[in-house]
């Protein structure tokens, strides 16, 4: 476990680092103001997504037996904790996390940039990740997906 959880940390630093604070700290320039009750949504809204991300992570690595690297994925499904609201928890959070420094920051590039990478996930999700791991697990994957939804927008279960 001691690796997984090591792995994961460098993982962390690297691909969700930069996606979700290294980048936007470089495009948060030029925003404006916002009241204070804006500034503290924003900054709520990142700790949340920062929450999320790092609750996934450990899933990973304690209930998964992987890490969030594409290249050490988690050998066993995992479809407890925040996988049991959304197949895609992880890169909400990361979400939140820049939309969060959008609104903290005020800044119009880091709306648009949120945006991006919210696409960006979405195509990823839907032209790696899925059709893997229902290469990798099969019908367990396919029952997931019909009582989960992909992203977190409620849906009828009739």
């Amino acid at each position: 476990m001691f690796w997984r959880l090591a792995k994961t940390l460098l993982f962390t630093l690297v691909m969700p680092g930069t996606i979700g604070v290294y980048l936007p700290q470089w495009l948060k320039r030029g925003g404006v103001q916002l009241p204070l009750a804006a500034r503290v949504a924003g900054f709520l809204l990142f700790l949340c997504g920062a929450f999320i991300y790092f609750w996934c992570a450990w899933d990973f690595v304690s209930k998964g037996l992987g890490t969030p690297a594409p290249i050490d994925a988690p050998r066993v499904l995992v479809v407890k904790g925040l996988y049991r609201f959304t197949r895609n928890p992880m890169y909400v959070g990361v979400s939140a996390v820049v939309l969060g420094q959008a609104l903290y920051y005020g800044a119009a590039a880091l709306l648009i940039y949120g945006c991006v990478i919210l696409l960006g996930f979405h195509l990823f999700v839907l032209f790696y990740e899925e059709p893997t791991l229902r290469r990798l697990f099969g019908p367990q994957y396919e029952e997931y997906c019909h009582t989960v939804p992909r992203w977190v927008i409620p849906r009828s279960r009739a």
